[in-house]
């Protein structure tokens, strides 16, 4: 169960297709009597169309939660740094120019 949910999400296929493979999976998983992806499907089922936009869109947070942990070691290394201004410098530093890109339009 959980490959085919793997080739789901794999990116070669079209949008009408993953939303049908999405629901024959939700379906297949709330039949079956494993409590997890029981779980897993009312939870696909309840974010079903945050997801579809997501793979519609091709965003995911992962450069941006991947940035995050980034940051956060770094303040945890120089902890007890004299001001907010040096790690900000430290973590520019390191960084670099931290340069997000956001898709402003939508594809109709």
């Amino acid at each position: 169960m959980k490959e085919s949910l793997r080739a789901v999400f794999a990116g070669d296929l079209s949008n009408d297709e993953v939303r049908e493979l999405l629901e024959r999976w939700c379906s297949r998983a709330s039949q079956s009597r494993i409590e997890t992806f029981v779980r897993l499907s009312k939870t696909i089922r309840t974010h079903k169309a945050g997801i579809m936009a997501a793979i519609e869109l091709g965003v995911s947070n992962g450069r941006v939660e991947g940035l995050n942990t980034r940051i956060r070691s770094i303040i945890a290394r120089y902890y007890g740094l004299h001001s907010a201004e040096a790690t900000l410098a430290l973590v520019m530093l390191s960084c670099g120019p931290i340069d997000l890109k956001l898709p402003y339009g939508r594809a109709s």
